[in-house]
Parts: structure tokens; sequence; C-alpha cells
């Protein structure tokens, strides 16, 4: 069923892209009522307007708290036009009709990122706009509903090409976008209060949708919500696929583990060369040195500013993704030569408190894996050297970030092999050690990271016949002590953490 739109009631926050709207609506020959600011901005157009208080008799309230919370109003919103009862109280208490509700929330989730002020943001908490949005949306047979700026230009266009009409299938979508809206809004205030209670229910509401080409693969449709743009600035390249931005995760949480110069390459989620270093040459070039295979189209990060030296090392790879938090202009001159190349400039660390996935029929919530050791307990032949002590706190970083089973290999603060996704941890092992000695590294005095205990002595037993002289793991098997023995018999250094770093 066509409707024309008559009336409108009128009230947003922002009047942005607004006055083309008004300007159609007094075109078509609707009358037009509003409240507030947004009534302001429509006389100061020359439009006529009629206040919302001239139908409810009442002026607005409580610091403006109170506007439209009105029968009049809703009435005038919720009335169904073929039902005849409605029509005798429509005009038994001279309720005026609406044929187009649009309302812009107040910007709760921008308060909310802009300040620590409660009251300020409590103030932000829209209630008449909801309410009208969702009465509108309810009633989309008779009324069309408007409930964010980005669907203004549509608006107009349906109202130009229409004389001013909408069908019953542009009303049915506006609402089917308005309860979506208003849907993401009350999501974002539970969020805000979610800290004080217990919650029984998981919600997240993501907006800022981006369709991708595909998803993990072609024959499937994907997408992202969220704004990356947050995080960072995109100088160059393509759009980000579904991978790229699975890896790119995975970058972020990696480097946000270290305050020294570090590179790390990623791929498939795994990190595959990493290094600390002295400089972002002496890191980006033993980075890659443990594992410059795998490094072809991978994603590479570093938190040390890109500078021309190293970019004419990096520009002899072929990568999909670069992250760093600066980079200097002769740097990015010559990467940007390679117009699919993707470089983005990280503006804010990328922490997440939370993480979760979906499972089965419902979704598994936990807090991300922010606790590196809970003890440091030597339990080997002897006490690590000071060196043995920093590349197996460094091993055990970057095996917590290496998919189960996972072991890394460590030497001179660079990771020159690992094992991960393996069904056992003793094949985690020997595809370490393989990559290790595929690569040409000497293992003697090298340390191992395991995220999870050894059940057994066999790993410990391998990695002293390869050289390795420190072990770090976090113990917790009923064979702890077959493992602590051969270590003690063999001088090994073996250190239990007493947290495990399962990652799946």
């Amino acid at each position: 069923m066509d409707r024309k739109i008559e009336s409108a009631l009128i009230s947003v926050f922002y009047k942005d892209g607004l006055e083309p709207v008004v300007r159609q609506l007094y075109h078509e020959g609707a009358t037009i009522f509003s409240t507030g600011g947004t009534q302001v901005f429509i006389e100061e157009l020359g439009i006529p307007c009629v206040p919302v208080e001239s139908v409810t008799g009442y002026p607005s309230i409580l610091g403006g708290r109170v506007k439209t919370l009105h029968p009049k109003v809703f009435g005038g919103i919720l009335a169904r036009r073929e039902f005849e009862e409605d029509q005798q109280h429509v005009k038994e208490y001279e309720i005026p009709l609406f044929d187009l509700v649009i309302v812009d929330l107040y910007p709760f989730e921008e308060t909310v990122k802009s300040t620590d002020e409660e009251q300020k943001i409590i103030e932000k908490i829209d209630i008449g706009g909801p309410s009208m949005i969702r009465a509108a949306a309810k009633n989309y047979k008779d009324v069309a509903v408007i409930s964010s700026k980005n669907d203004y230009a549509e608006l107009v266009q349906h109202l130009t090409q229409q004389k001013g009409v909408l069908n019953l299938a542009q009303r049915r979508r506006f609402a089917a976008k308005a309860f979506d809206v208003v849907a993401h809004y009350d999501v974002a205030i539970a969020a805000y209060f979610k800290n004080d209670l217990e919650e029984s229910s998981f919600q997240i509401s993501l907006g800022n949708k981006q369709s991708l080409r595909y998803g993990e693969n072609p024959h499937q449709p994907g997408a992202f919500y969220g704004s990356l743009d947050e995080l960072f600035e995109k100088l160059n390249g393509k759009e980000l696929s579904y991978n790229n931005l699975v890896d790119v995760d995975a970058a972020c949480q990696i480097i946000s583990e270290f305050d020294q110069p570090v590179f790390a390459i990623i791929k498939h989620t795994n990190v595959c060369g990493i290094a600390l270093g002295t400089s972002v040459t002496d890191t980006w070039e033993k980075a890659l040195s443990g594992d410059p295979e795998s490094a072809f189209g991978g994603v590479l990060i570093s938190n040390q500013t890109i500078n021309k030296e190293v970019a004419e090392k990096i520009n002899e790879l072929f990568f999909e993704v670069l992250i760093a938090p600066e980079f200097e202009a002769d740097a990015l001159a010559l990467l940007k030569t390679k117009k699919n190349r993707i470089l983005l400039k990280q503006t804010q660390t990328f922490v997440p408190n939370q993480e979760y996935k979906r499972i089965l029929n419902g979704a598994l919530v936990q807090e991300s894996d922010t606790l590196n050791f809970a003890e440091w307990k030597e339990q080997g032949a002897r006490e690590c050297t000071s060196a043995e002590r920093e590349n197996l706190l460094f091993a055990n970083l970057v095996c917590k970030h290496l998919k189960s089973n996972a072991i890394a290999l460590v030497k001179d603060k660079t990771l020159i092999g690992k094992g991960c996704g393996q069904t056992s941890r003793i094949d985690a092992l020997r595809h370490a050690l393989e990559k290790a000695k595929q690569f040409g590294f000497d293992l003697k005095d090298a340390v191992l990271a395991s995220d999870a205990f050894f059940p057994f002595d066999d790993c410990a037993k391998m990695a002293h016949q390869a050289g390795i002289s420190a072990i770090i793991q976090p113990g917790g098997s009923v064979r702890d002590n077959d493992t602590i023995s051969y270590c003690k018999d063999n001088g090994i250094a073996l250190v239990l953490t007493g947290v495990r770093h399962f990652k799946h």
C-alpha cells in the first residue's frame, strides 16, 4: 500500500544532511512537526514548522529529558489507519497523525569514547528517540521511519521520484533498519553498565559493515563489522581481505606484548618470524632469517618507524600487509611503488580484553590470555643464565601466540624454529627442529618454550640431543618429575611457569 507523506515528525541530534530532506518534504506539501534545536534549524531555512509543544500542551521539561513522551505524539505514530477504534480515539483526543518519523539518536557511544564523566554519559542515553523509532517501525504499514542520517539520501530520492509517496516495501525496509539501530544502541548502553552486574546473556553489536570480496574462501560471502579507522590509517594498497584481517589481528596482538624494538611476520595467524633487536633493520633481518620461506605473502608488523634502509630490504619480498607506527617519507614512496601492497599506519595499540567465537548453537566467551606466567620456578639442573632467562621470556611470549600444540625455539632473541597446530607435542618439537635445521641454525645453547606441559620426558630428551640448553613450560603433568629428573641429570635449565597457553 502506498502512503503519501502528508505530515512528518522530525527530532534529530545532528543536523548534517537534513536540509535536503526538509526542503523536499516542504516541496511535497507535508506539514512538519519538530522540537527544540531541530525546530530552530528548520525555521532558519525559512520553512514553517509546528512545535510539538503545541500538540502536547506541555513545554520541554526536566532539562529536555521529556519533550515527545506524550500520548498525542505516540498516538499519532501508533494509530492504525484501518482500525476504526484507533481512528475514533484519534478524533476524540484530537491526535495529529504522522506519516513519517525522522529521529537521530543522542550520540551515546561517541560520548563514552570522549569522556569518563558519568553524568555526561548518562544524559546521552536517549529515551524519547528510541521510543519513537520503535513505535514508527512497529506501525510501518502506515508510518515510515528514518533512524539514521545515512538514509536521508535514499529518502529524498524516493520522495522525489514518487512525488512524496513511500510504498509498503520501502517502509518495511526502513523499519528493519530502525529496529537494527535501536538494538545496537541498547547493546551499547548495556555494555557500559555491564561491569555492574553479572551478565545473563552475551550481547555484542557492531556497526559500520564493510562488505569483503569474499570470506575465507572465494565461494564464501564475507563482511567486516567495526571501525578500522580507529586503529589504522591506510596509506596504500587494495582493500583488506577476510584472511588479511585475521592475520592483521594476530599481528597486532603479538606486537602489543613488547616494548623493545621488534619485528614480526605472520602467516595464517601464526608467527613465522619474530625477533628483538637494536634497530628496525636489525629486527627485520633477524625475523626474516627465522623462516624466509614462510614469510612469502605474509603480514609484517613492527613497533618501530620504517626508514628507507629497511624499506629497501622489505621491498625485495612479496608480502600482503606491512603495519608500523610511522613511515619515513622516502621509505613510504618506495613501498608504494606496488599499488596493491597494503601499508597501514597503526595509530592505536590493540589489546582486547575479551574473546568470543561461535560454537554449535551458541557462543564461547573468555577473558583474553594476558597472564604470561604465574611463577618462575627453577626446577632443572641449574639456574638459568641471564641470557637464557631473556631468551626464555621471549620464547614464552612467542609460543603463547602459536596454535596448539606449539613449540618455539629461540636463540639471540630470534625465533629460529617453531612447531604449531600439531596433534602431539613431540610432533610440534620435531617440526620446530626441522625448521631450525632447514635454515641453517646452530641449536647449541638455544632455548625452548612449550605452550603446555610435557606429558612425558621425550621432548626434553629430543631437545637435549639437539643442543637445547634451557626449557620453559607450564608444568602440571602427573609425570612432571620424569622431565625434571631428565633435565637435572643432563645439565638442562628448566623453568615451570604455572600458566598454560593453549590457542585454538
